[in-house]
């Protein structure tokens, strides 16, 4: 592939993305050039762009279907994350309650530097 990003081609950043499943620290070294650099020919192709977007989706879904799978395998904690992520709809929040001592209500003091 190009070194220092000189001539990187659209193709050349699709085929580094797809190569380094979205991540871009990766797919950069993939194309001999930095970070910043990758970013610079990302805003220049739509189409690396997009496939940068394509290819982090389909990352978040690979990782989703194994939260489903160990759904499916009964394990409590992927439920119970599920549920705190997905089903806030149906009251599964967790909620920290504030008060003070005793229960009481919290106060407030205002201090002025001059106190």
């Amino acid at each position: 592939m190009a070194k220092n990003g000189n001539g990187i081609s659209a193709e050349q950043m699709i085929t580094a993305i797809n190569e380094a499943q979205g991540y871009v620290t990766r797919a950069a070294d993939l194309l001999g050039v930095s970070r910043q650099t990758f970013y610079v020919y990302l805003k220049k192709y739509k189409t690396a762009k997009d496939a940068l977007d394509n290819s982090r989706e389909r990352r978040h879904e690979w990782v989703e279907s194994k939260l489903m799978k160990a759904i499916k395998d009964d394990n409590l904690t992927a439920i119970i994350f599920y549920l705190k992520t997905q089903g806030k709809h149906l009251g599964y929040v967790e909620r920290q309650e504030h008060t003070g001592p005793d229960n009481s209500a919290i106060t407030f003091k205002v201090v002025y530097e001059d106190e």
